[in-house]
């Protein structure tokens, strides 16, 4: 398996030899045994790739030592939350040093991600749960909703590098890197993880399409990273044009359903597919390894699956919501609630990581849609119809087509217009970043339903 460079300074062990030394190992299990900082996830230089098999020696602490790491780690982070704005009602009255086991953990309220457009309204931009200004940040984004995020200058901040690592990408790779580096930070999750292993990486983009498969055939890149749809764009297009394809390899995919007629299409061009499950708050949530036997849970992180209903612990094998907790001192998640859907697998991993593992993303349990990598929210639905008067209802269909994820807009009026329902749909993609088909129906025609979004997918 390929791995990043092992970088050596003046301090630093000089060539695998050394790794052997008692002295070494000795240092080794100091540094497990320390707890170093979650939030940071980062071992010296020295130690980055001991072992090509795994991204660095976080990976396979006993499930014992994670748990110690974190929960000796999360009053402090309790303490920071509670000197901002958006924790100081919901975490006031407790006693940060009380904080250090699951169950008070699971005590905490949460903090949900469909409420940080309205928090981030209320106190610009970053809803009050920053210590630090805008400026202070390398990358500013915004994803719809709309939510604001920042960018840390690190050298991954996202922790994409386990990622493409445990993908068994490397030096000597060229990564295609297909999501969007306009406004978003989708397309600097994985520009950064590629080059944390040592990839060069070809920073695309999604869209055109006929300029992607040239940009392969000129630079035969071996690794797509992407949605699982633009891989099939992708591949669609090279087989119109007779281009060659056949240098990529390895595809990390994420952002969408990956559909078994989509993988058995990639397999079928011999393309390794690696999924990877990260949101635009938090990082890397979890990642595939070549075990192909779930998606393993990031070492920056902490995760629980609760029950959406009651709010406890989900059993395994039980869907439930996603909620996050990371340990950024300056910028702490404490029980983010992502509304994602996923499930716990029973076990550790057969690839030697002990992480927990999750079934990737199984749906929403609120009423927003994943559709292409992006959130499709009732309430973008509103802001299209009250901004044309011709709009009298509204709706949205999520659906395959042609083995592709597709959005109709569904139009309800009077007599409306193909210039009209074209600037319906012009506003409909400023708002969310998507593209849509539209089709226009008399008002009588109009069916009330409880939800504006029908996912049929």
């Amino acid at each position: 398996m390929l791995h990043g460079p092992v970088r050596r300074d003046s301090e630093e062990l000089q060539g695998r030899q050394a790794l052997s030394s008692p002295q070494t190992l000795a240092r080794l299990n100091d540094l497990l045994r320390s707890a170093i900082p979650l939030w940071t996830q980062r071992l010296p230089r020295s130690l980055e790739h001991a072992v090509s098999t795994h991204f660095d020696l976080l990976e396979t602490r006993s499930p014992d030592e994670r748990a110690r790491a974190f929960f000796s780690e999360l009053p402090n982070a309790v303490r920071a939350a509670q000197k901002l704005p958006a924790y100081a009602e919901g975490l006031g009255g407790v006693d940060p040093e009380s904080v250090c086991t699951p169950q008070a953990l699971e005590a905490l309220p949460l903090l949900r991600k469909s409420e940080l457009p309205a928090l981030q309204a209320a106190r610009p931009p970053f809803g009050g749960l920053s210590a630090l200004p805008p400026s202070a940040f390398a990358r500013l984004f915004q994803s719809p909703g709309p939510i604001f995020e920042p960018e840390t200058d690190d050298r991954d901040p996202w922790g994409t590098g386990r990622a493409f690592h445990a993908a068994g990408v490397g030096a000597g790779d060229i990564v295609l890197n297909t999501l969007s580096y306009h406004l978003t930070p989708g397309g600097f999750f994985f520009d950064a993880g590629a080059r944390r292993v040592g990839a060069a990486v070809i920073p695309a983009g999604p869209g055109n399409t006929e300029q992607q498969v040239q940009l392969v055939a000129a630079y035969r890149p071996t690794v797509f990273a992407g949605t699982p749809d633009f891989l099939n764009i992708v591949l669609d297009r090279a087989i119109a044009q007779d281009i060659d394809v056949s240098s990529i390899r390895r595809a990390l995919l994420t952002g969408s359903a990956l559909t078994p007629q989509l993988r058995d299409r990639f397999d079928g061009y011999g393309i390794d597919i690696f999924q990877s499950y990260a949101t635009a708050d938090v990082g890397l949530i979890a990642y595939e390894s070549t075990s192909r036997d779930g998606l393993i849970t990031s070492e920056h992180v902490h995760v629980e699956i609760i029950d959406p209903g009651t709010g406890r612990p989900a059993p395994e094998g039980s869907r439930g919501e996603v909620v996050v907790t990371k340990l950024d001192p300056e910028r702490p998640l404490i029980r983010l609630a992502l509304g994602d859907l996923s499930a716990w697998i029973p076990g550790l991993s057969s690839c030697g990581r002990t992480g927990r593992r999750i079934e990737g993303w199984l749906g929403r349990c609120d009423l927003a849609t994943k559709v292409k990598g992006l959130f499709l929210r009732p309430e973008q639905l509103v802001t299209v119809k009250q901004r044309h008067d011709f709009i009298r209802e509204i709706t949205a269909l999520v659906h395959i087509a042609g083995g592709r994820e597709a959005i109709t807009l569904n139009l309800y009026g009077d007599a409306i217009s193909r210039p009209a329902s074209d600037a319906a749909r012009e506003t409909f993609r400023s708002i969310t970043r998507l593209d849509c088909g539209v089709c226009t129906f008399d008002i009588k025609e109009y069916i009330n339903k409880s939800n504006l979004i029908e996912d049929i997918r």
